[in-house]
């Protein structure tokens, strides 16, 4: 136990400074980049389009399941549908928490092959699109981008730093972070080399794994750096660091019925297809990754103990987690008073905060809507007013969620 409690010490302390960095400059990124700037550079049905989609959207700190709500709204505003699929391939991958985060933990090849990896896939990706999917064979939906916010923007980059990222990703970093450390310890040294001394086979299994399962882009990172040291090759951990946040079986389904079945299949072999090149690429090249301190049993609290600066950001991130956890689990088990005024609908789909404004955005026009708001953590969606139950339900659905009706009945 004392093993694994230095263990995850130590991976807790390289990752905070660089985390709480990037919290911060994704809050910046969210409050003072107006929505109306990417509009302008998505509309154009070219490759210019593709490119400035791929570009804007690799620092955006949006997760597989957030960007489709987000992508959906850019394609209602005339973005292309190549400049989409780019936007949506490229998004997930990285961000920048997730950027400064790898360089933490996996060192500067890392850090840099990322993002390049995520642009290649990303352009390639919307070129493809634009070539081979029809104008009409891209379905368009109504209303999917975020509400407009109000206030001080301090405060708001602060609130999204520190409070709405966390409460987003939180709980997948947690598990990360416990994951990586339970495997320093607990996998055999060189696992990973039973499965020959293939990559490609290493990178086949990984994709099994990794590509119906939800991931987050950062919590994946602690995981990743920890199978290397047991043996998985720099390029399989790769692959499962591109395509295992860029694409889960829910935002397939999604995809699948918001943009047609060759916007999807193609979004799909493209992910897949540039994450085991990029994996070749990198076992090819001789990319390797900072190693993470190793624990010996025996000196384990004096090699293990990080330095005042990591701990103090370790302490603060770690506060701060459990603070916006707690919130969220607060909001998931109490519920407020029902407005008489007020109908409360179970939406099912959403994740994060990105996708509660999403749903909100997409009901709040409707005739006779006067306050929307919804909760990812509760799976609700509280409406003001006397809208007809059958012009949300379409309204939802056509944002890419699941609507389940009234919560009362």
């Amino acid at each position: 136990m004392q093993e694994y409690l230095f263990s995850l010490l130590n991976v807790v302390c390289e990752m905070a400074p660089y985390l709480l960095l990037g919290f911060l400059i994704a809050g910046i990124l969210h409050v003072f980049v107006p929505q109306g700037f990417y509009r302008k550079y998505l509309s154009m049905d070219n490759k210019w389009a593709v490119l400035w989609a791929a570009l804007l959207g690799i620092p955006l700190p949006l997760c597989s399941c957030g960007v489709i709500p987000t992508a959906i709204g850019l394609r209602n505003e005339k973005a292309s549908k190549g400049a989409t699929a780019s936007f949506l391939i490229a998004t997930p991958q990285t961000g920048i928490d997730s950027i400064l985060a790898t360089f933490s933990l996996m060192g500067l090849g890392f850090a840099i092959i990322r993002p390049v990896a995520a642009l290649v896939t990303g352009v390639c990706g919307g070129l493809l699109v634009n070539r081979l999917v029809p104008e009409d064979d891209a379905v368009m939906s109504s209303g999917a981008s975020c509400n407009v916010e109000r206030g001080n923007r301090i405060w708001r980059v602060l609130k999204y730093a520190c409070f709405k990222m966390i409460q987003d990703i939180g709980g997948r970093l947690v598990i990360g972070l416990l994951v990586a450390a339970l495997i320093q310890v607990a996998i055999p040294d060189e696992f990973f080399l039973h499965f020959g001394k293939q990559p490609l086979l290493q990178m086949l299994v990984i994709l099994i794994v990794a590509v119906p399962m939800y991931i987050c882009s950062t919590g994946s990172i602690p995981v990743a750096a920890a199978l290397i040291m047991k043996g998985l090759s720099p390029g399989a951990a790769l692959v499962m660091l591109m395509a295992g946040p860029a694409v889960n079986l829910a935002s397939i389904l999604v995809v699948r019925k918001a943009m047609g079945r060759r916007f999807t299949l193609i979004y799909l072999l493209v992910i897949v297809g540039f994450s085991i090149l990029f994996g070749l690429l990198v076992n090819g090249i001789g990319i390797t990754v900072k190693p993470m301190a190793a624990v010996d049993s025996c000196c384990a609290s004096e090699a293990m103990m990080p330095g005042a600066f990591k701990l103090i950001c370790a302490i603060v991130l770690t506060l701060l987690i459990i603070f916006a956890l707690t919130m969220k689990l607060f909001d998931r088990f109490i519920h407020k008073a029902a407005d008489p005024d007020s109908a409360v609908y179970t939406v099912e789909g959403m994740h994060c905060s990105h996708c509660e404004a999403a749903v909100c955005r997409a009901v709040e026009d409707i005739p006779g809507v006067e306050s929307v708001s919804a909760s990812a953590s509760r799976n609700t969606l509280t409406i003001k007013g006397h809208a007809s139950e059958d012009a949300i339900r379409s309204a939802v659905e056509k944002a890419g969620y699941t609507f389940k009706g009234d919560r009362s009945k």
